[in-house]
């Protein structure tokens, strides 16, 4: 089969690639790499209409593995934009079809991850949503440890690091070991008096996934919250918040919800909201209703303006307009996922993360994703980041490489055959 690259060029087929091997130990992966239980395997995801490549307009001669970065949208999802956009550009103040979405949109959210949607509302990312609950538990002004560890997501160690250096934060890092963070080595840090744990709840590093309930107990057990980060899992993996018991957790929109940029949602358990949390953030988002006490036909007042504020997580944390395109996009992205079925998902998905497992330490690649993992992530340590980013562009393969590390993240839109095609390249 060959490939054309977005460019028109010819990219180079797969008998190409085993020609140029030589006769190297290729013939060990290809075309042989999908034994006989794995197509069987295979064959019952198919059966549940998969993969979903007409779903989505990513370009002839692209394979596209890196969904952990971003996530392409749906073709329904792109419409969903468009016809925002369509309507917000032209003269009229009605900028969307639907005008519960700004509702609808958390209630799938909440739906997706089993929450309230009274506990749920919007953020511009995820870091937001992390710093808006260190600011409302106190933190560290309030007193206690905080306890994170390596392997969550780099923006929000480089701010509890801050508080570390510029408000005495007492930060306890926990490292991993083969590319995990044991329940045992987090259980020897966190104490009485541990405020609040932070996790990434799959990591973006290399797929560890934290068991939540465990973390979750030990935490409680000690009197301490979680915050868990949960971008990498939303709409990947399936998550309850009610049964974990997780106090606090974030995501943005645009990885595996398949939205875009610049909307995500904050969870906070019901019972935190006002009385633990504290408020930090005023906006007209923030109360049910006010009054002017200054125009006409006002009732007179001391001062311009009465209000009562919202008990929900929206009006706790929402302050002002919202991107109204990012939440269209949401609002057929949920839906969507949760028609498909993230255990659905995840089934279609396990036998290509086998197939790289497997294959890919035969060609010199170790992984570094611990065995038993079922998140979308795998990652594999390298010394030659150059030379793999140059063998997928000439592929015309997406993914993450770094100079010491790979890092592949298929999706619906993937098969056995892409996980195949990576495999020639690097040969």
């Amino acid at each position: 089969m060959s490939h054309t690259a977005s460019n028109g060029t010819k990219r180079m087929s797969r008998r190409d690639l085993i020609t140029r091997a030589g006769g190297l130990a290729v013939a060990a992966v290809v075309p042989g790499a999908i034994s006989g239980s794995r197509e069987s395997a295979w064959a019952g995801v198919a059966q549940e209409s998969f993969p979903r490549k007409a779903d989505f307009s990513i370009p002839e001669g692209i394979t596209y593995l890196n969904g952990a970065y971003m996530h392409p949208m749906p073709n329904k999802v792109r419409d969903a934009v468009r016809d925002y956009n369509d309507r917000r550009g032209g003269f009229t103040t009605q900028t969307s079809a639907d005008p519960d979405l700004d509702n609808r949109v958390k209630k799938e959210f909440a739906s997706l991850i089993n929450a309230k949607p009274t506990e749920i509302s919007y953020i511009p990312n995820t870091t937001t949503g992390e710093i808006l609950v260190v600011q409302g538990l106190g933190l560290p002004h309030s007193g206690g440890n905080v306890v994170t560890d390596a392997l969550h997501f780099e923006s929000s160690i480089i701010h509890l690091q801050s508080l570390e250096k510029t408000a005495d934060l007492d930060l306890r890092i926990v490292m991993p070991r083969d590319g995990r963070i044991d329940l045992e080595d987090l259980d020897r840090v966190v104490d009485r008096n541990t405020r609040l744990i932070e996790i990434s709840l799959v990591t973006m590093y290399n797929g560890f996934q934290h068991d939540l309930k465990e973390v979750c107990d030990l935490a409680h057990s000690n009197g301490a919250y979680v915050y868990a980060d949960i971008i990498q899992a939303a709409g990947a993996v399936p998550i309850d918040v009610q049964e974990s018991g997780v106090d606090f957790c974030a995501c943005s929109g645009f990885k595996w919800l398949m939205g875009d940029l610049g909307l995500g949602f904050l969870y906070v358990r019901e019972d935190l909201l006002e009385s633990v949390i504290e408020r930090t953030q005023f906006g007209y988002r923030s109360v049910n209703s006010y009054q002017t006490h200054f125009l006409p036909y006002d009732p007179p007042a001391d001062r311009p303006f009465t209000w009562d504020f919202g008990e929900t997580a929206s009006a706790l944390f929402e302050t002002g307009s919202v991107s109204g395109s990012a939440r269209a996009a949401l609002g057929a992205a949920i839906p969507y996922l949760r028609e498909i079925g993230v255990h659905r998902i995840e089934k279609h998905r396990q036998p290509l993360l086998d197939l790289l497992r497997e294959e890919m330490p035969r060609l010199g690649f170790e992984c570094v994703t611990p065995i038993g993992t079922t998140s979308p992530v795998i990652t594999f340590s390298m010394d030659e980041g150059a030379r793999v980013r140059e063998q997928f562009n000439r592929a015309g393969i997406d993914a993450s490489v770094y100079p010491n590390h790979l890092r592949l993240s298929p999706s619906i839109y993937n098969d056995l055959t892409d996980v195949e095609w990576v495999l020639e390249s690097l040969s």
